[in-house]
Order: C-alpha cells, then structure tokens, then sequence
C-alpha cells in the first residue's frame, strides 16, 4: 500500500470513490474502502468536502453506510471534545478480565501464529496503514483474548498510523474492549478467514465465540512488555516571520492546502516537542506528515513550542484550526468543517448521533438540490 502525498493525486483519488460498493464489501480486506483516512486525519481533506463530493453524484440512501462510517470520526471527535482527557481512561465501564496493563509481545513481533494476522501486523509496519476490520481483530486478541488493558496497545497502534486519529484509535479501541458499550468484541477463525480470504484452522481462534469468551489465554499470548514510544523532530531554525501579515498555524492535524490560500501570510508547520512526547509516532508518519505539508506554499517549520513561537511573532494576529490536541493555542480560532455542524454535544451512543445527523443530512440534501 503506497499513498500519494501530492494534492492534485489526493484529489483524483477521492474522485475515484465507489461508495455504493463500499458498503457492500467493506469488511473485507480487498474491498471498496476508500484509502482517503489519512488525508482526513491530517486535515489535508476534510469530511465535509467528502460529503459533499459524494452527494453530488449519488442520494443518501444510496450511500449511507459510507456516509455513517465518515460520520463515526466525527462523532469520536465530539467525545473528546466533551470529555477531554477522560477518554483516556475506561470510559463507561472497567474492562473486565484485566490482567496487566502491557503490549502482547507476539502481537508486537508478528508472531501470534496466526498467519494472516501476522502478515497483516508486518505489512503494517512496512506500510503505516491497516484495515479497520483487521485493527479490530488485532485489539481483540489483545485485549479479549490475551486479556491485555487497551490504552499501551492503543498507543502501539497510533504510533505506526499514517491515519493515526487520536479519537478514533483510542475510542475504537474501548469499543472493542468493552469499555464504551459494556459488551466486549470478539472474532474468531472462521470469521477472519471469510474477510481475509484465507482457510487457517486449529489456532486458539478456531472455536465457537461462546467458547472464547471462557477461555484461557492462549500459551502463545501470555509473554507481554512494556513499549517505549519516542518520536525523533527534526531540527528546525526560527521561521522568518513578516509583522505585516497573520500568522497561520499548521500542525499535524491541520494540512490543508487551501487554507487561506490566496492570502498573504506567514505559514509555519508547528511540530511541539510537547505533542509528540504525549502522542507519540514513529519517523514512518512524520516523514509521511512532512511530505504532504510541501503542498503548502512557502510553509516554514519549526520545532518548538506555541508560546515560544508566539513570542517571537510581533504581527497582527496567529489564525489556527480548532482541535482538541491544541487547546493551548492562543488568537483566532477556527472551526473545522464538521460534516454536521449543527449537531454538537456528548452523545451516549453513535446511533443516537446519527439519528440526530440523519435529519439535517436529509434536510440538506433537499434543500441543495430543490432550490434553483
């Protein structure tokens, strides 16, 4: 799996959605999918444009099992948002069955001895991308099977991501483990190898799901270590900044091309030393942020904090992007371009979410095609 960095590619990538077929072969892991997550992650194309790309061409009902899974982003964003910091804490319930708070070292060295597993978690480390059904079978081995805490494995995941979201990793990752609905995700052989196109049997998968459940962790998974996770920052000098003209703040989150585009400012990529020791990633995804960042014209990096960067800017205001990684950040905020805007607050579960999304998706829709 390779991804484009250049814009015009990113573009003609998005062009080129099936988003009817997607719901249809999705799970599986040659499907339809889209290949746009990490774009969106890191802001380079926002969810609302997706939306609006696609509602171009096809009615809601035709594609509303793609349109809920964009809609799934949004909504683990609203909770971080609403919770802040407490999302990285068991949320709703204790995981139950915990039996140490560590990474699964034969999940860390592909060696679970099942085999699509494994070469999916090398492909991974080669790649810096995953499918989302393998990501769930991945964590419920971890922390179903081998009986694992989510939050070190979570932060295992992130840190190998392309699309590293931290809400969505983190959430999904409770999900799984139990801790969001109460009910604990489990696969099984039988279900990996239909998505996988594989036949493996006799694993400590190959059972019922009544079965697992019960079960011993498996001989296999029991040896488990602690990780130590560390991103490398470039050096960087101090940007040269023009009093003049605004400041616009880029991070990773926030790569948008077209940002303000046609204006005259200072454009400087932030990397914080501070962000990236709370979350870190490997020099796989920080290469990967850095290419896509040249599609932003007379952008200049620094590596350093907010405020020392602020200090520095003696001009007329510093415009950024709302996000809930960057509360610190101080001048003009902006909002994101939320693929439902109007649908804001904590939600208990997703379905209420997006009954509530559904409306104005619905209203909207007839609204832009019925009036002349």
């Amino acid at each position: 799996m390779n991804f484009v960095t250049d814009y015009t590619e990113i573009i003609q990538q998005l062009q080129k959605l099936q988003p009817v077929r997607y719901a249809k072969t999705r799970n599986f892991i040659n499907g339809d999918v889209s290949y746009l997550s990490p774009y969106i992650s890191r802001g380079v194309i926002s969810l609302a444009q997706i939306k609006k790309y696609v509602l171009q061409k096809h009615k809601p009902y035709e594609v509303q099992k793609f349109l809920q899974e964009l809609a799934w982003r949004e909504y683990w964003q609203r909770i971080w948002q609403n919770k802040g910091n407490a999302v990285f804490t068991d949320l709703k319930h204790m995981q139950l069955q915990t039996q140490h708070h560590y990474m699964i070292t034969a999940v860390l060295n592909a060696a679970t001895g099942i085999s699509i597993i494994d070469n999916l978690i090398k492909e991974f480390y080669a790649t810096g991308y995953m499918h989302n059904h393998v990501r769930m079978y991945v964590s419920s081995i971890i922390c179903n099977i081998a009986k694992a805490h989510w939050l070190q494995p979570s932060q295992w995941m992130y840190y190998h991501l392309l699309d590293g979201d931290i809400a969505s990793n983190t959430l999904s990752w409770q999900w799984v483990a139990g801790t969001l609905s109460g009910k604990k995700y489990y696969c099984n052989q039988e279900n990996i190898n239909r998505y996988t196109h594989t036949n493996q049997r006799n694993t400590f998968l190959d059972t019922s799901y009544e079965a697992l459940t019960d079960a011993a962790i498996p001989s296999v998974l029991q040896q488990h270590e602690k990780i130590a996770l560390q991103t490398v920052l470039p050096h960087s000098v101090v940007p040269v900044l023009e009093n003049d003209y605004p400041l616009l703040i880029f991070n990773s989150y926030n790569l948008d091309p077209l940002w303000h585009k046609n204006e005259k400012a200072n454009r400087v990529l932030l990397l914080e030393p501070t962000h990236f020791c709370k979350y870190p990633v490997s020099e796989k995804v920080l290469l990967f942020v850095l290419e896509l960042a040249k599609n932003i014209k007379g952008l200049q990096i620094f590596v350093g904090e907010f405020d020392t960067l602020a200090t520095k800017y003696k001009g007329q205001q510093i415009y950024y992007k709302k996000h809930t990684a960057f509360m610190h950040y101080r001048g003009v905020a902006e909002e994101y371009e939320w693929m439902f805007p109007q649908v804001t607050g904590y939600y208990p579960s997703f379905f209420a979410y997006w009954k509530k999304c559904e409306r104005y998706l619905n209203e909207q829709y007839e609204f832009d095609f019925t009036t002349p």
